[in-house]
């Protein structure tokens, strides 16, 4: 099968029949609603930019398994190349949706269990890698999206999963049959989860023998029966529902977060991974954390790009574009945005080949990757509202400028530099306002703090990675040091 357009894309989700809630009711056609629409947009780009010549390198690569070009988003590493790619190929989404793009979290997963998989078969002798590698190749010519499902609610942090009161705060087998196990939980903040064809479930920390139950990992299309996807909120989603493209900001693209419930969903033993090998949660988890990490610096530098552009725009708009500390914020957000990106590609240039053949990122380069991340775009965020003024948060809305009456009043006293019209000036705060504040917001600067774990997270991950020892040695050396 040839890759898919962006158009059969969005036809193939709506055929899905996905359980979804959203403001206290069943969504009817998640594919048609406008609150919705936006987050499917953006990943129907993942699909329009792939058929075009010019990214063809970036967004496609040669699958080694099926011997066909496919997406990258099904792609497994095999160089240091490849890792580049894709944090060059997530920067130009960014760069396209200014929005989250979503794809990014299957493709790690897929990456992570394919090699946790063989080092589990070799120790085990179960079959995890070659049923992971059917599902890879059935994805791949199917040129599917597939979500990853990582973060479990987890109930009271102090307490493993198999001690929490209400067990079901970690997602566990509770039946184990012939034919496969049936599984009851819940995953939470899933990302284009909505969007997706299907989505692999991974535990969410290293488990102890207590835990057997919920060392699983497995795939399952969106729409099996037991699974109820919840659509979380954010800042201003409902102004797209007014039917006022300029007050939205990004109106064509965003994304989407929901809590997706699994209960007593069937998963066949072709489709299970992972089924009670407990020393092997942690290897996952690690290595999917680390594969997320590196993505930030890819797809939150696109974002960054389209951020500083539209603080550009507005000092130009503003008459502010030629003042010294104006020049010096718009250096700072770039310096600041190149660091992040300059860490995506280092890990990935300093990756190495697993056990099982595919590539992954230096670890403790990609954990700095994230730990910045959750800085730099929150100090970009400040400085694009420093330059772009008040006006972004307290501008009249679309409707009074479109009004007979209002409109020329809101015309005349908002109008910046002669030669813009006050039109331009509130589209791009109000794209300011979106990215900085509003929905796209969530998949920029909330979630380069909590995305891919939160910064203590990336911090325990540094410790473990920084080798002190070596570091001591080297001390020792030159100071002549012996023990």
């Amino acid at each position: 099968m040839p890759l898919m357009t962006g158009e059969a894309y969005i036809e193939s989700i709506r055929r899905m029949k996905m359980n979804v809630y959203m403001f206290g009711k069943k969504v009817a056609c998640p594919v048609e609603d406008p609150i919705l629409r936006p987050s499917l947009n953006s990943v129907r780009m993942t699909y329009d930019l792939a058929q075009l010549p010019e990214y063809q390198d970036l967004m496609t690569a040669i699958s080694p398994y099926t011997g066909k070009r496919v997406n990258r988003f099904t792609h497994i590493h095999q160089s240091t190349e490849d890792l580049v790619k894709k944090v060059k190929m997530q920067r130009l989404l960014g760069q396209k949706t200014a929005a989250c793009f979503q794809r990014c979290v299957g493709m790690d997963a897929f990456n992570a269990v394919f090699s946790t998989t063989f080092e589990t078969d070799r120790k085990h002798g179960t079959g995890y890698h070659e049923a992971f590698k059917r599902f890879m190749c059935y994805v791949q010519e199917n040129d599917l999206t597939v979500d990853g499902a990582m973060t479990d609610p987890k109930g009271d942090r102090s307490k493993a999963p198999h001690a929490q009161s209400d067990p079901d705060l970690f997602l566990r087998v509770v039946e184990r049959r012939a034919d496969g196990v049936v599984v009851r939980g819940a995953k939470v903040h899933q990302t284009g989860v909505l969007n997706s064809h299907e989505v692999i479930v991974m535990p969410t920390i290293a488990m102890g023998p207590e835990d057997k139950d919920y060392a699983i990992s497995f795939a399952v299309p969106m729409d099996t029966p037991g699974i109820t996807m919840i659509i979380g909120r954010q800042s201003c989603d409902t102004r797209k529902l007014e039917h006022t493209e300029m007050d939205v900001g990004n109106a064509e693209f965003g994304g989407v977060e929901a809590l997706t419930v699994f209960h007593d969903v069937f998963v066949p033993n072709d489709r299970i991974f992972l089924n009670g090998e407990t020393e092997f949660a942690g290897m996952l988890v690690e290595r999917f954390a680390g594969y997320h990490r590196q993505s930030y610096g890819g797809c939150k530098v696109g974002v960054g790009d389209v951020l500083i552009g539209a603080a550009a725009l507005a000092a130009d708009y503003n008459g502010a574009a030629k003042a010294s500390h104006i020049k010096d914020k718009l250096i700072e957000m770039t310096h600041l945005n190149e660091t992040l990106y300059a860490c995506g590609i280092a890990c990935s240039a300093e990756g190495h080949p697993t056990e099982s053949g595919n590539y992954i990122i230096d670890l403790l380069l990609a954990n700095v990757c994230k730990q910045n991340v959750t800085r730099f775009p929150y100090e970009i965020v400040r400085l694009a509202e420093d330059i772009a003024g008040g006006l972004m948060v307290t501008a009249p809305s679309e409707a009074d400028f479109r009004d007979e009456t209002l409109g020329p009043i809101i015309d005349k006293y908002l109008k910046g530099v002669a030669a813009v019209s006050t039109e331009n000036r509130l589209r791009i705060l109000r794209l300011i306002e979106n990215l900085a504040l509003g929905t796209a917001a969530v998949g920029y600067r909330t979630e380069s703090l909590h995305g891919a774990g939160s910064p203590q997270a990336q911090r325990v991950m540094i410790a473990r990675q920084g080798n002190l020892e070596h570091k001591k040695s080297l001390a020792k050396a030159l100071a002549h040091i012996k023990d």
